[in-house]
């Protein structure tokens, strides 16, 4: 019968979604990341007698459009490989650095090379205590996970010309730590009548500029290729999450946004995209991020991602055209780097500031963009006036349910005019229970007479699962969200509610499984939802009322790991549809029994009728 179709379309819907969610891929992804740390451990011994070795050696073939033996990535200048890797304090103290200090971040770069191999990000820590480190993003070379940016020159095979490498001692020409109003400047003589110069600025957030020049001061022209690199040794912990992309990211020109996972380069060796003028590239993690932004006004650049065997790494570089210093003249190029936190209103504003190619593409709004980037300033918005998230999350599913209120409102009062008339809906089906066709055809009838919708259950669900999907997006992907707190024990919306019933929460000296972890927050959600349920019509066969009886059960226990922000959202949207639901109820006349025998609906889950 249509209204039970209608119960049965929306329960089938939700739980299919749910419970794959949380059995195909929350599940897994938690086994996948215990995996990948027991990997990542082995990794790093396995890779310690490499951990020093420069970037990538010289490629064997050359990048389209550039001279024979060019490539992006020269390999001179590799140290010999240690027996062992050091800690990250014995890399740093292994050569002279100058320091990094603005409001944003901190850290040295390294004079040898002039690699810029130390970066932490002094606004965001490791977990929410206040106490707790702050976030490493860049590790020199020599550490267990080097990670590190390069900018430097190239030329043809054929040419005698000393260049730097990583292993060039530049010297500071300029005084004090780098910081927003004090740049690096460095040079380096390479004793055959060219001088390198290097300025290094950074503004108050994650954006270097460097600006390469040489001096030419023989007597003949030099040809040279400027380049960058972004290298990271050592395949990186992921979530492995659908969700998120994690790993080589850049937009090539005309070709549009290019993602590649370490696994799936690890396979390919290289991705190349055509010589462009504009673009970028580099390596994203979920909430941090490092890209390589060149400047090629008049020429053009040769993007390229690659894996490095040697040191199980990955490397974001370009490789500029070709730049002629003319004998007793100089030449420069330039080029950006962004190292640090994918902040929205950090990345759009420098996408607009440099006239970049789509650089807000850094941030993973996925397909559906369009829900998704909305809904984020949208509580972004309402937590500028309010200070905190989670109120802003009320308000935007206050939002969310006015833009939706004309068709959830036809829903309701279909709901409630169909839930009135049960009674005549019984005696249909006692007098036509042995004669299905007659009973389907006196039920049309009714909801004609009526003006009824039986499918109408169904639109307030199928409505609400793209803004849940959104909203989950929005709350696993920003960072805005992490160690967003709430009220009380809610100190971060992008985890799971921290307290367990099952440990009494907390007071329990007993770690959980992790599909117990149900918290105050998922119950508090069931306890809606069951409320909710219990103002629809009942359905007639046993079978569907137990599973109405129970589904808010199940919904909890699969809501529990979902973050706290999204259980509070569907908490509350629960609320507010309950109180819609029953203004709506009580003008149609129909009697509200929202506290009834609670006790009673499971007791005749037990007994089925005599007839259908």
């Amino acid at each position: 019968m249509f209204e039970n179709k209608n119960y049965i379309i929306a329960i089938v819907l939700s739980l299919a979604i749910l419970l794959g969610w949380q059995f195909l891929i929350v599940q897994p992804r938690i086994e996948e990341q215990r995996k990948q740390q027991e990997i990542a451990q082995q990794d790093a011994a396995t890779t310690q007698a490499d951990a020093g070795e420069s970037a990538v050696p010289t490629s064997s073939k050359p990048a389209p459009g550039v001279a024979q033996g060019i490539a992006p990535a020269p390999g001179a200048g590799a140290t010999a490989q240690p027996d062992a890797a050091m800690s990250r304090e014995q890399a740093l103290a292994a050569s002279p650095r100058v320091e990094i200090k603005t409001e944003s971040l901190s850290g040295s770069i390294n004079l040898r090379g002039a690699r810029i191999d130390d970066i932490h990000l002094v606004k965001y820590r490791e977990t929410v205590d206040d106490n707790s480190p702050t976030i490493t993003l860049f590790s020199p070379s020599g550490s267990q996970t080097p990670y590190y940016a390069e900018f430097d020159w190239a030329a043809d095979p054929a040419a005698n010309v000393a260049l730097p490498d990583s292993q060039t001692l530049w010297t500071q020409t300029s005084s004090g730590p780098l910081t927003e109003t004090n740049p690096l400047k460095l040079s380096w003589d390479n004793g055959q009548g060219l001088v390198f110069h290097r300025t290094i600025d950074v503004d108050k957030d994650y954006m270097f500029t460097v600006t390469q020049s040489v001096e030419n001061t023989t007597g003949e022209a030099v040809k040279l290729y400027p380049y960058g690199l972004i290298s990271r040794h050592g395949t990186p912990h992921t979530a492995n999450f659908y969700i998120l992309h994690e790993g080589m990211i850049g937009v090539f020109g005309d070709e549009g946004l290019k993602e590649v996972k370490y696994k799936d380069l690890k396979e390919e060796k290289a991705v190349r995209g055509g010589k462009i003028k504009d673009g970028w590239l580099g390596i994203t993690d979920k909430y941090w991020a490092a890209a390589l932004l060149p400047e090629s006004v008049d020429g053009e650049f040769q993007p390229r991602f690659s894996y490095i065997p040697g040191v199980d790494g990955y490397q974001a570089d370009f490789l500029g055209d070709a730049i002629t210093v003319p004998a007793g003249g100089t030449s420069e190029a330039k080029a950006r780097l962004f190292a640090g936190a994918k902040e929205v209103g950090i990345v759009n504003r420098y996408d607009e500031q440099y006239g970049l190619h789509n650089f807000d593409l850094m941030i993973d709004w996925g397909w559906f963009y369009f829900i998704t980037k909305p809904m984020f300033h949208m509580i972004d918005f309402f937590y500028k006036l309010v200070g905190n998230f989670g109120i802003a999350i009320l308000l935007a599913t206050v939002v969310v349910k006015l833009i939706f209120f004309p068709l959830a409102n036809k829903s309701y009062v279909s709901m409630s005019r169909m839930k009135k008339v049960q009674p005549q809906m019984k005696e249909i089906r006692e007098r036509y229970a042995d004669d299905k066709a007659q009973q389907q055809k006196a039920m049309m009838e009714l909801y004609k007479s009526e003006k009824i919708n039986p499918l109408a259950g169904c639109i307030p669900v199928v409505v609400q699962i793209p803004v849940f999907f959104s909203l989950y997006k929005v709350l696993y992907i920003t960072i805005e969200m992490r160690h967003a707190p709430f009220f009380g024990w809610i100190q971060d919306l992008s985890a799971p509610d921290p307290t367990s019933v099952f440990t009494l929460f907390g007071y329990l000296p007993w770690d959980a499984p992790h599909f117990l972890m149900i918290g105050i927050w998922p119950i508090i959600m069931g306890i809606t939802m069951f409320f909710q349920m219990k103002m629809n019509p009942t359905p007639a066969e046993p079978a569907q009322q137990m599973i109405f009886n129970w589904m808010p059960v199940l919904f909890t226990f699969m809501l529990g790991s979902f973050p706290a922000g999204l259980v509070i959202y569907w908490a509350w949207n629960n609320s507010l549809s309950i109180l819609q639901q029953y203004v709506i109820m009580r003008r149609q006349g129909v009697k509200v029994e929202l506290f009834g025998n609670i006790a009673g609906m499971f007791k005749r889950d037990k007994k089925a009728p005599e007839k259908s």
